[in-house]
């Protein structure tokens, strides 16, 4: 259960730039969204996962904790993520691909979102380089409307949902390359 839920709640006990950051990059030719909603000390690896895939083409959201302790206090769950620098910067984007941590044992990842032709290119293009990604049978589908990922212009976007295992694991070069090679066929064809 998130201490928190929606970003007004938030901010009327943790202050920008001591308790959490906001980066938002945008890139005049791209409408292409990487974001990390929970990032720095909230799930960590998630950002820095995401800017390295977002790299100089794409553009970038990443909220961190930076609290020296209790990070996960600045959770708030995909669906009620409201923060007013991300929802209007997504309006304008037609990709959108969101970068979450989970639980789960392993090296795992859970893909989910209501984009299933991005989601389908994702999967293959892992599954091509030795990432196995799941698709269905896990709980985070990300298919509900609100959720952070499907808040973009088309209204259909793919979450990552990253175990710890493989956040920290040997496969995140792969995993970024894999990534960006999608994302640009698809920033190639808007």
């Amino acid at each position: 259960m998130d201490k928190y839920s929606n970003f007004n709640q938030l901010q009327e006990s943790e202050a920008e730039g001591v308790d959490y950051e906001i980066v938002v990059t945008t890139r005049k030719t791209s409408r292409v969204a990487v974001i990390a909603p929970h990032g720095g000390k909230i799930e960590p690896w998630t950002a820095e996962l995401a800017e390295a895939i977002a790299g100089d083409e794409f553009n970038i959201y990443c909220f961190r904790g930076i609290k020296k302790k209790r990070n996960g206090d600045l959770h708030i769950i995909s669906r009620n993520f409201d923060e007013p620098k991300c929802l209007s910067f997504l309006k304008t984007q037609d990709v959108v691909v969101a970068f979450h941590g989970c639980n789960k044992k392993g090296e795992r990842i859970l893909l989910g979102g209501r984009d299933n032709k991005l989601i389908d290119e994702l999967a293959e293009a892992l599954k091509a380089v030795g990432i196995a990604a799941e698709t269905s049978g896990h709980e985070f589908k990300g298919t509900n409307a609100a959720n952070i990922c499907n808040r973009g212009a088309t209204h259909a976007g793919a979450q990552f949902e990253l175990s710890m295992a493989f956040r920290k694991g040997p496969n995140g070069a792969k995993f970024v390359k894999a990534v960006r090679d999608v994302l640009k066929r698809r920033h190639n064809a808007t």
